[in-house]
């Protein structure tokens, strides 16, 4: 996958914080695009909200263990 080429540290690199992060950021944004269109979808809304929460955490974990690829990744997401 792209997003997992894009932010692995090595070639076997797909498990780090900064991998969870951009594959966590695709399905938001497409979760986010999903109920756009479908406004009464709750299950998916509780979906969205618990991966927002995931990548919250692995942002905090980031911020406190690598602060320069934090910030990398906080300009990615902004992006």
């Amino acid at each position: 996958m792209k997003i997992i080429k894009e932010t692995q540290k090595n070639e076997k690199d797909t498990g780090s914080a900064e991998v969870q992060i951009g594959l966590l950021t695709k399905e938001i944004k497409n979760l986010t695009e999903h109920l756009n269109f479908h406004i009464h979808d709750f299950s998916s809304r509780r979906g969205l909200l618990k991966k927002v929460g995931q990548r919250r955490n692995l942002l905090k974990y980031l911020r406190v263990n690598n602060p320069k690829s934090y910030e990398k990744m906080v300009k990615r997401i902004k992006a």
